[in-house]
C-alpha cells in the first residue's frame, strides 16, 4: 500500500502532472520506491476517485494539455495517517544471496563474473548518491525537512557503501578459494 503514499508525498511537495511524477520517481523517490509509468497513472485514478486528490482546474485550452494534481485534505490525512503508523521491517530478500546459496550446493561457476558486475552497479550508485549529496545538502540545510531528505538519502548511501564492502570481501573470500 506504499505507492498511494509515495505519490501523495511527491504531490505534497509539488503539484505535479503523471508524466512529471514519472520523471521525479526517477529522480528521487524511485530510488527507494520504484513505479512505472502505468502504476503512477493507475494509482492517480484511483487516489481521485476516493477523492484523496484532484485535477487542478486547467487554464486556457485544454487540447494536449497535461492535468497536474493536488492532494485533497483527505489524502493529506490519510498520508499523516500512514506515516505515524507503526509498521514491522520487511524480511530481506535478495537473489544473489539465494544464488550464492545455491552455489555452495552445486558449484561456483559463472557466480564471481556477476560478483563483478554487482559490485561495479553498487559503485556506480554509490558514487551517485554522492554526488547528490554534495550537490543538494550543502552545510547549513537544517531545515526539518531537509534534515528528513538527507537522512533518507544516507540511508542510500550507508545501504551502497554495506554492499560494496560486502562484495569486495566475498569477491575475495572466493577467490582466495
Amino acid at each position: 500500500m506504499s505507492l498511494p503514499h509515495a505519490i501523495l508525498t511527491a504531490l505534497l511537495e509539488k503539484p505535479s502532472s503523471g508524466l512529471e511524477l514519472t520523471r521525479r520517481f526517477d529522480k528521487s523517490i524511485g530510488y527507494f520506491w520504484s513505479a512505472t509509468h502505468q502504476q503512477i497513472y493507475r494509482e492517480l485514478g484511483r487516489l481521485e476517485r476516493e477523492g484523496a486528490i484532484r485535477a487542478l482546474p486547467r487554464q486556457g485550452a485544454t487540447r494536449g494539455q497535461k492535468k497536474e494534481y493536488e492532494v485533497l485534505p483527505a489524502g493529506r490525512a490519510e498520508l499523516a495517517r500512514w506515516t505515524a503508523a507503526s509498521q514491522d521491517p520487511k524480511p530481506l530478500r535478495d537473489t544473489l544471496l539465494l544464488r550464492l546459496r545455491a552455489a555452495a550446493v552445486v558449484g561456483t561457476d559463472g557466480i564471481q563474473d556477476d560478483l563483478h558486475r554487482h559490485l561495479d552497479l553498487h559503485r556506480r550508485q554509490l558514487a551517485e548518491y554522492e554526488e547528490i549529496e554534495r550537490r543538494d545538502f550543502p552545510p547549513g540545510r537544517d531545515a526539518v525537512e531537509d534534515r528528513l531528505r538527507h537522512v533518507v538519502l544516507r540511508a542510500g548511501i550507508d545501504l551502497e557503501t554495506f554492499w560494496t564492502q560486502w562484495l569486495e570481501r566475498t569477491i575475495e573470500e572466493l577467490e582466495a578459494s
